[in-house]
């Protein structure tokens, strides 16, 4: 019999919903040892809590998440809320002796990531953020590749994660259009952990940073025949470097909300003097590479469902999002119950903290024009 872990969610919306959805095919996983259950939801919306009445595996719906946290229902909490309110819920959610999966990005600025750290740290539970798409098949070749070592030199590295709907001006503003929900680092918090993620785990923390950042519309409507004030950063192009093998290496960290084409684009390309690698999920199962020859070219793999944690789904079938949400909170439990086996698992802690450390340094650098040095 599988052991039971007992998952709650605070924040029922977009993200609250996948999660639940994903424990609800949770059988889909081969011969998971542990089984992960819905079992309590907390909004401050009662409308929102409505969804979940069709979870079975549900057993409390509340609009007060203390009640959730006192219940004794639930051994994992989810947090999906807007980022001003991290540092209270996640710090809530340790003093109730609780295990978290927290949104990125984790805090609303740089302090509070810090002050969720320190509390992790002396909580003792076990922690990660959220970040899904270094789940795909495509990301996770990509991270072999780099560590075949079949790069040579290594001359420069792109990663980015884009959207397109801000473009059109009509779109009525919400909680991420705002500084005061979202903080001053505006699209870096939204979209930053999941450019971040993938460098960083493979150790290319960068040293600096030359900021370049956008607001576009300054005014959105608010959806009550009014206009409201849109004050965040809609793009962000970070100029990084890191050292590798005794040199300085580029890596460009891109997020932005207003990329012309792109849907929901996550992105990765690593180049190096003997070959490289690159993954779009604009083209979700395949997988480029180039070899140095007399001639250079790039050729393409199409990978099939090639997951991080086994499933019953036949490789010959392609992935989509909801199947990365799911490997990611599959991870999270088989890392908190001991058998992740070096298998690639969810951000860490203090990777969200290093992320912050670096938005806060483009901050200051987009505002003096200059670099900026990245502090340890």
């Amino acid at each position: 019999m599988a052991e039971k872990v007992r998952l709650g969610i605070i924040g029922g919306g977009l993200m609250g919903k996948e999660a639940a959805s994903a424990a609800g095919r949770w059988f889909v996983l081969n011969d998971f040892p542990a089984q992960l259950v819905v079992t309590a939801v907390a909004d401050v919306n009662p409308a929102v809590l409505e969804w979940y009445k069709k979870v079975d595996s549900i057993t409390l719906l509340t609009t007060d998440y203390h009640e959730m946290l006192k219940s004794g229902q639930v051994d994992v909490v989810y947090v999906a809320v807007p980022h001003h309110l991290h540092e209270q819920i996640y710090g809530d959610v340790l003093d109730a002796g609780l295990d978290l999966l927290a949104e990125k990005p984790f805090g609303i600025d740089l302090a509070s990531a810090e002050r969720i750290l320190a509390k992790v740290k002396s909580s003792g539970r076990f922690v990660r953020c959220s970040s899904e798409f270094p789940f795909l098949p495509g990301v996770q070749r990509v991270m072999q590749y780099v560590n075949e070592g079949k790069l040579g030199h290594m001359l420069e590295v792109r990663s980015g994660f884009h959207h397109s709907s801000d473009l059109d001006p009509t779109k009525v503003i919400n909680w991420k259009r705002q500084t005061q929900f979202c903080g001053l680092i505006g699209v870096m918090g939204d979209l930053g952990m999941h450019a971040c993620h993938v460098p960083f785990r493979l150790g290319w923390k960068p040293q600096t940073v030359y900021a370049q950042l956008q607001k576009i519309y300054t005014e959105r409507p608010d959806g009550k025949g009014g206009m409201a004030a849109c004050d965040t950063w809609d793009n962000a192009m970070l100029n990084t470097q890191f050292e590798h093998e005794g040199r300085l290496v580029p890596l460009t960290i891109e997020t932005k909300r207003m990329a012309p084409t792109e849907t929901n684009t996550w992105f990765i390309e690593v180049l190096g003097t003997d070959g490289g690698c690159r993954y779009s999920t604009k083209e979700p199962k395949t997988f480029w590479q180039y070899d140095r020859k007399k001639e250079q070219w790039w050729s393409k793999t199409d990978l099939g469902f090639q997951s991080v944690i086994p499933t019953i789904t036949g490789g010959i079938f392609e992935p989509g999002f909801p199947d990365c949400f799911m490997q990611m909170l599959a991870a999270y439990v088989a890392e908190r119950q001991g058998f992740l086996n070096g298998r690639f698992g969810c951000a860490l802690p203090e990777e969200a903290v290093a992320s912050h450390k670096l938005f806060a340094a483009a901050l200051e650098s987009h505002a003096g024009q200059k670099v900026v040095k990245i502090t340890e």
